[in-house]
């Protein structure tokens, strides 16, 4: 693999390269196992499990339809016979053209809005219709979760040297600028009042900050734009600012003043993924260059201080070649959530509150034995993709 953003690692810490070698093989030794050839889709998830007699195995649970739309986005780097490996004989680009041809069913935006971008990124010949079918579903007057809203704007940015999409593209891109709070760099959870009780509207995940900031960097890049440009760089210099001393990319922010409410879990895919695709995406664009957090992070997947004796060394790795997958975060363990509740209604009146006994009382070190297939989907288009500008 000799992708650009892999020989600027193999030049900048040679042992990061062969760390994000070995995660790509693995998506593609991965993969195949999560697609499902009779039903054409993809597993929602793969769960280790051990039997009751002691043996280990990992089970496929559920169906994904917008996981097989973000698998699309990364493999279709590959070589098309390394894609057909993928998806049951299909290059990345008909298993497209089979969620398109799905689209009168899908009923939900992001669904939508990932079939589209991947329709708009293959070339897709009814991409027209996919628009259709997504802009039928986005009722522009009603909130929508931001990162659904930032896929639209992907998947518009992607589709406008196809066709003709300014009529709609002005207002998605106001919508996801307008959505901030006062002069937080952060994006909330949604992008008006209503989707989310009000006690906890102030809390946004990680996702609420990736998507966007890449949709703005490719917005910008599509065609000038230094307001979207401004405030991706803006987002990405604060989570970027806020990240953990192990490399690690925090899951829950106060979308009002920039800080974070709750730091576990870590997941997995944000560390070898969503940080570096999005972050890559809006170098590329034009926007800062934060290659040594995104190195940082990848570093966390051998790492793991939450988990790792004093030598160092986790007593469990996260990468498992044997089962084709990576354990999906490190967690508190913490019953019904119980930190993140509490943290989230306290910060609602004291924004800067931290609950310091929590963190002694719940410490992260639980490992969640799962993977699902939109964290290689990520992981390829980040390792292997490129924005033009």
């Amino acid at each position: 693999m000799t992708a650009a953003r892999l020989g600027a690692l193999a030049h900048e810490d040679p042992s990061l390269h062969a760390l994000a070698e070995r995660l790509l093989a693995l998506a593609e030794a991965g993969l195949p196992g999560m697609y499902l050839p009779g039903e054409e889709t993809f597993v929602f998830t793969r769960v280790g499990t051990v039997a009751p007699d002691g043996t280990r195995r990992v089970e496929s649970r559920g169906t994904s339809t917008r996981y097989g739309a973000i698998t699309v986005l990364g493999a279709r780097f590959l070589p098309e016979d390394r894609q057909r490996a993928l998806f049951g004989g299909r290059t990345a680009g008909e298993f497209a053209g089979l969620l398109v041809e799905r689209l009168p069913a899908v009923t939900n935006l992001g669904d939508a809005a990932l079939i589209t971008w991947a329709a708009a990124e293959t070339g897709h010949p009814k991409l027209v219709d996919a628009l259709a079918r997504m802009t039928a579903l986005d009722v522009l007057e009603r909130p929508q979760y931001t990162v659904e809203a930032a896929w639209v704007l992907s998947a518009l940015a992607a589709a406008r040297t196809a066709t003709d999409v300014e009529d709609r593209l002005p207002a998605a891109r106001d919508r996801l600028l307008s959505a901030k709070k006062g002069d937080s760099p952060l994006f909330p959870h949604a992008t008006g009042s209503g989707l989310v009780p009000e006690y906890r509207s102030h809390v946004a995940c990680f996702a609420d900050q990736t998507y966007p900031l890449q949709a703005l960097a490719r917005l910008h890049a599509s065609s000038p734009d230094p307001e979207a440009l401004a405030a991706a760089d803006a987002c990405a210099a604060r989570i970027c600012s806020l990240q953990g001393d192990g490399g690690q990319w925090w899951w829950h922010y106060d979308a009002r003043t920039g800080g974070v409410v709750e730091g576990y879990p870590v997941y997995s895919v944000h560390q070898h993924g969503m940080a570096p695709t999005a972050l890559f995406d809006l170098a590329d664009a034009g926007g800062t260059d934060f290659g040594a957090a995104i190195r940082r992070g990848l570093r966390w997947m051998t790492q793991v201080p939450e988990i790792s004796g004093p030598d160092g060394t986790p007593r469990e790795p996260l990468i498992l070649e044997d089962y084709g997958v990576t354990w999906r975060k490190v967690y508190r363990g913490d019953p019904a959530k119980a930190v993140r509740a509490a943290r989230g209604l306290t910060t609602r009146l004291v924004p800067q509150a931290r609950l310091a006994p929590l963190d002694r009382l719940f410490r992260p070190v639980a490992v969640d034995r799962e993977c699902r297939p939109y964290e290689f989907g990520w992981l390829l288009h980040a390792w292997l993709g490129g924005v033009q500008r």
